[in-house]
């Protein structure tokens, strides 16, 4: 089976002819966040733990099922085919031999320290046969990330002589090491007929570019076009990488002419690329004619549309420098150019005020620079008379759009709720289409509720209903419009129609929760329902299933691929199976959580397409959810939670957003460990126990964390007298917003707070606790 070459395998071949491989990390960190912040932050320590140099070569397309199923009670039971054959009891075979490694090679992965290399040397002369294979992979990969190619070729190639359960692995991965180690010619003889051995590989497709690398590292130019040119029609010749190395072979056999052609393709083609640079200093090597202000444009353009502001505000210099001062284009450049700096927090209002004041989109960006630093200077007279200067001169640009969110956003946070409003409603009449119009929609429509215009609030609700269908906003309109029905207009009936609706349709959301507490208390009532009401439809059940098929060769790699601790290959091993589309992300979740890593089992869970908090627990195998919804660390967790008069489930809850259960993780805002406590109130808790020699450190230890963690959390409720959501709030923004947000009053109740938390990262935070905390007790309790 052939799959696409991966972007992945750029960096292999970049190396191998420029001599330099970025480290980057693994799909699927973790995040954590800082308690006093509205932004989640990425976990230094998840990246540190599971950087690589290498990656893999070959990504299956996930593959989706050509039918759909009808929702049903309850998932179906169905065993796929997989008959065993000589190749799969070879493989498991291996599993088993090499299982005892996995600890020590996820080690060796990680820390890649002389104890932890001489482990698995170790392991690897003490066996034989496929378990010492594996540990030779393992050694090889860790020596691959150290950059120590030759000692990485030498253990692939010893593996590739123990075992052959993964021989294709110990040929590609030597080939990588020969060629980051300038041994083209050896690389060149391991991938000769590695289709024609290995025709299962997730390599094979992408072979044909790795050899003619190799070519080119002998100096055979020749042969490496003959190897591409074949190529150049099919999928794998419109990929980066596959345009580099063209390019490469034909400058290095001296047709410039095409070498040109091809890097300024690849260039317009792949900006956010790692090639495209490449492919400009291979460009000024040559003396090629200049890049075209047009061709460098669009470049800088694309950098700035995917927030790369650092790289984009170097392009719009240089754009600058390349016309003459005080022209049109001049102007543009000047202002994209501050447009960067703003993002990247490096634009004076000084400097913002010299841009020069011209028209079209431009100006437009412009305007929209000076509102917000208006904004951030808190200045709300100055953004208003440039918000009413871009509604004069550019009612149609998106630049204006911005600015009115983050101006109703400034408003919001200031609560001023008639300007918020006011804001808000510009953008989605201006701009009804824009990704920003559904939730400025809602923000007015919420906002009118909170201020008692209840008439018009339920009309924006409707409208919300009507207008942006499936919208992340629309299970908050349903349970806000039954209130307004229940409430105001005293109609009973059509609130529980909402209710209902809400229930059914969005089953396990926070606001279905609370739709079934207002109808176990409700007087049933009978109302025609609106016609609004249709929109709002029900998932289809997937197709999913938690019955492996066994003797899968792919999946029987990617559990053997653990035992090496080679997990970058994890997923497109399992992919590369016919029907995983099924069972796939269960199976690779499966193999993480069986070594302890909770966390990346969860992330791959997160990342299903699955709509698991649409469907009720029988709709889906009781095995996805407790990797869902996980309980490591559960003895130790259960009784700190009991010790200290918690809920083990709540505490559950709010260990799987704050750290996703990775004991090791570390925010950028400096807080440790599963309950990312902050070094600050770890010493705290630490010295109320008598330990005065408190490290930060030790808050990565989960039976630290977990025991000082809800004795934090027990105190942050008390400090609330009990009120769960008063206090979930505080733990992620600090009790001094959260009272604060109170001191404003005038919530009729507890959810109406909850949904005028400001921050948006806190609302979700508090709603998502206490969902999962009722998902828990789904899962685990009394059935």
């Amino acid at each position: 089976m052939l799959f696409p070459v991966s972007r992945l395998l750029s960096c292999v071949l970049m190396l191998a002819l420029a001599g330099s491989l970025p480290v980057k990390p693994l799909e699927g960190q973790t995040s954590t966040h800082h308690k006093t912040t509205t932004t989640r932050k990425t976990s230094k320590s998840t990246k540190k733990r599971t950087a690589t140099t290498h990656k893999p070569a070959a990504r299956a397309h996930r593959k989706t099922s050509t039918t759909r199923r009808k929702p049903q009670a309850r998932t179906r039971t169905h065993r796929h085919r997989s008959v065993p054959t000589a190749r799969s009891r070879s493989l498991r075979r291996a599993f088993v031999a090499s299982s005892q490694l996995r600890p020590m090679a996820q080690q060796l992965t990680a820390m890649r320290t002389p104890a932890a290399y001489a482990g698995v040397l170790n392991y690897a002369r003490s066996h034989t046969g496929e378990a010492s294979a594996a540990a030779y992979l393992a050694l090889g990969h860790a020596y691959l990330l150290d950059r120590r190619y030759a000692e990485a070729a030498h253990s692939f190639h010893t593996a590739l002589e123990r075992g052959k359960a993964l021989d294709d692995y110990a040929e590609y991965l030597e080939a990588q090491a020969d060629l980051q180690g300038g041994n083209g010619a050896q690389a060149d003889t391991l991938l000769q007929g590695f289709a024609k051995r290995h025709p299962d590989s997730i390599f094979t497709e992408g072979i044909p570019v790795l050899l003619a690398s190799a070519y080119l590292q002998q100096q055979n130019q020749q042969a490496a076009l003959q190897v591409l040119l074949p190529l150049r029609n099919q999928m794998i010749g419109g990929h980066s990488d596959f345009l580099y190395i063209l390019g490469r072979a034909y400058q290095l056999s001296g047709d410039t002419a095409q070498a040109t052609a091809v890097y300024r393709r690849l260039y317009d083609s792949f900006p956010l690329s790692g090639e495209a640079q490449k492919a400009v200093d291979q460009l000024q090597q040559m003396g090629a004619a200049p890049l075209t202000a047009s061709e460098r444009r669009r470049h800088a353009d694309s950098l700035f549309a995917a927030g790369r502001y650092g790289d984009a505000v170097n392009d719009y210099d240089a754009l600058a420098r390349m016309v003459s001062a005080g022209s049109p284009d001049w102007a543009d450049f000047q202002i994209r150019a501050a447009a960067c700096r703003l993002k990247l927090k490096k634009l004076s209002r000084r400097d913002a005020e010299k841009l020069p004041d011209v028209d079209g989109e431009p100006g437009a960006l412009r305007l929209y620079v000076l509102a917000e630093l208006a904004r951030n200077d808190n200045d709300a007279s100055r953004q208003q008379a440039i918000l009413r200067q871009m509604v004069q001169r550019f009612p149609a640009s998106p630049w204006l759009g911005q600015a009115l969110y983050s101006g109703g956003n400034m408003y919001l946070l200031s609560r001023d709720y008639p300007k918020a409003i006011d804001q808000y409603s510009t953008l989605f009449r201006l701009f009804p289409r824009s990704r920003l119009a559904p939730s400025s929609h809602w923000r007015a429509a919420w906002l009118n509720y909170r201020l008692r215009n209840y008439s018009e609030a339920a009309r924006l609700m409707d409208e919300q209903l009507q207008m942006y269908a499936g919208g992340a906003e629309i299970p908050n309109a349903l349970y806000w419009r039954g209130r307004i029905y229940e409430e105001e207009e005293h109609n009973i009936g059509q609130a529980e129609n909402y209710y209902r609706v809400l229930a059914a349709t969005f089953r396990n959301y926070y606001y279905a929760m609370l739709a079934r507490q207002r109808l176990s208390v409700l007087p049933p009532r009978q109302a025609q329902p609106v016609a609004l009401l249709a929109t709002v439809k029900p998932p289809v059940a997937p197709d999913l299933s938690a019955d492996l098929p066994e003797d899968d060769i792919h999946l029987i790699k990617a559990r053997l691929l653990a035992n090496a601790a080679l997990n970058e290959y994890i997923a497109p091993e399992i992919e590369a199976s016919e029907d995983s589309s099924s069972w796939g992300d269960y199976a690779q979740a499966e193999i993480y959580a069986s070594y302890g890593e909770y966390f990346r089992a969860l992330q791959v869970m997160k990342r299903s397409s699955v709509p698991f908090l649409q469907l009720t627990v029988d709709q889906v195998p009781m095995a996805y959810w407790k990797l869902l919804f996980p309980r490591p660390y559960w003895a130790d967790l259960n009784a700190d939670a009991s010790r200290n008069g918690l809920d083990p489930y709540l505490v559950a809850s709010l260990v799987r957003q704050e750290s996703e259960f990775n004991p090791g993780a570390v925010s950028h805002a400096n807080a440790y460990g599963l309950m990312q406590l902050l070094p600050v109130v770890g010493k705290k808790l630490a010295r109320g126990e008598g330990n005065r020699r408190f490290t930060a450190a030790q808050l990565l230890n989960p039976v630290t964390n977990l025991r000082l963690g809800t004795v934090y959390l027990s105190s942050v409720i008390g400090s609330f007298d009990g009120q769960m959501e008063y206090a979930l709030a505080a733990y992620n923004a600090g009790n001094s917003r959260v009272r604060e947000w109170l001191a404003a009053g005038g919530y009729k109740d507890i959810p109406e707070f909850v949904e005028s938390i400001p921050f948006s990262e806190t609302r979700g935070y508090v709603e998502s606790i206490l969902r999962n905390r009722e998902m828990y007790r789904q899962v685990y309790g009394p059935r």
